[in-house]
């Protein structure tokens, strides 16, 4: 579907479009762009789930493979009331281009399931869970694909999954999932990779972004772990935190807050309102804090955040994006006209999916690094990665999330002509 100017306003059509405008700084077989423009498999179940009041729910559930020409699919899985076929389309689409960007050997996958986690005992949430891999348990695996946490589900729920399909299969298979919890043959470094992986960005671009840490503010929109370990990390480093918020409000304050603190104040009262700040602490909506003054904006909470309704209004020199899809096309084409950098989300979030690409090498080699050895090797991926989209930005003279997706769709292209395409075939 398409609005009045014939912009489309579905999220999977949207994502597609960054495809065909990386493929105008390419020269692409039309074989690559054919195979891209769909997903290689989707499914779609219903779960049937007995409730501790011994009543039976049905929940919609979902599961899409990309593309696995460049190896196994990679991606979370959502337990969200929206989570729809459409949403994790795009999500997969997303993947596939973000493991491709850290040059992983992984295609994208992504799945979910349309629920209220909250809303759920412990119990009933463990045997959704199950429920999931048995109704998946074909569609996934440690050579074929392999899910990771996303919102609102974590190692344990990694851990239920591992340990339902490890039963099915007879056998031990700690490598089907990653994120999974130390004990269960999960990674060190692994809670705190997306974050750290979006700091390492940011630190490695100051230079060209005429950053100083001393001088720079920054909101995060969003405080759950990816934001907080890079906010962390960040004013560890000398960043000025300024902004801050979750689903229930935001907190702003020029003078600066310790994330640590708000943090501690989170996890006493559920949220960041009325956490402790350096000066006068103001307190906004999410909405609102997007529009505050500040040099770096973060937004690490849900897609579509920044649009074409409040792009104009953005007063950040840099985004940097940590959610997934946080800025529309639209509010691209707004943003780049008044000269703000965006770095885009399938470099800045990477840092997660690298790190559950270690455990899942861990896992078959039956090797575990220690921290130090995983910080270090995200590290050596992240860097010269960024160093390559911003390369091909000047280079081509583009936006830095069309530069990653050329790199993206460059290393895919080759990947799928080394099967050969039409121009080997009639030859």
């Amino acid at each position: 579907m398409r609005d009045k100017v014939g912009r489309p306003t579905k999220l999977f059509d949207q994502a597609r479009e960054r495809l065909a405008m990386a493929a105008e700084y390419l020269s692409i077989d039309p074989d690559v762009l054919h195979k891209l423009k769909y997903p290689k498999e989707t499914l779609s179940v219903c779960l049937l789930v007995r409730m501790d009041d011994g009543s039976r729910r049905s929940f919609k559930a979902f599961r899409c493979r990309y593309d696995d020409t460049r190896g196994p699919t990679k991606g979370g899985i959502r337990y969200h009331p929206a989570v729809n076929i459409d949403e994790v389309m795009t999500l997969a689409f997303w993947m596939t281009f973000k493991c491709a960007v850290a040059n992983l050997p992984y295609g994208g996958a992504k799945g979910g399931i349309s629920v209220d986690a909250n809303k759920l005992s412990r119990s009933e949430l463990e045997r959704l869970s199950r429920a999931y891999v048995k109704a998946f348990a074909h569609f996934i695996g440690p050579e074929r694909d392999i899910p990771a946490p996303d919102m609102y589900t974590n190692s344990m729920v990694m851990g239920w999954m591992a340990d339902e399909y490890s039963a099915m299969v007879g056998q031990p298979s700690p490598a089907v999932i990653t994120g999974k919890p130390l004990a269960l043959g999960g990674s060190l470094g692994r809670e705190d990779a997306t974050g750290r992986g979006g700091y390492l960005v940011l630190r490695h671009l100051e230079s060209d972004l005429h950053l100083k840490p001393e001088n720079t503010r920054i909101i995060l929109q969003g405080f759950g772990n990816v934001a907080y370990h890079c906010a962390r990390l960040l004013h560890g480093d000398g960043y000025k935190i300024i902004g801050l918020s979750d689903s229930r409000g935001a907190i702003y304050d020029p003078d600066g807050m310790d994330p640590l603190a708000v943090m501690e104040h989170k996890r006493a009262v559920g949220t960041v309102c009325g956490a402790p700040t350096n000066g006068t602490c103001k307190e906004m909506d999410n909405n609102e804090l997007l529009l505050q003054e500040c040099d770096v904006l973060i937004p690490a909470a849900m897609e579509r955040a920044i649009t074409d309704q409040n792009a104009h209004n953005i007063k950040a020199k840099v985004i940097m994006e940590m959610a997934n899809g946080p800025v529309t096309p639209e509010a691209d084409e707004i943003l780049n006209k008044n000269n703000v950098v965006v770095i885009p989300d399938i470099l800045a979030n990477s840092g997660g999916v690298t790190v559950s690409y270690f455990e899942w090498v861990q896992n078959k080699a039956g090797f575990y690094w220690d921290v130090d050895e995983i910080h270090h090797r995200l590290e050596s991926i992240i860097v010269p990665e960024t160093r390559n989209v911003w390369s091909i930005k000047n280079e081509k003279n583009v936006d830095m999330r069309t530069a990653a997706y050329v790199l993206a769709l460059d290393r895919i292209s080759s990947a799928i002509s080394a099967h050969g395409t039409k121009d080997y075939f009639s030859s």
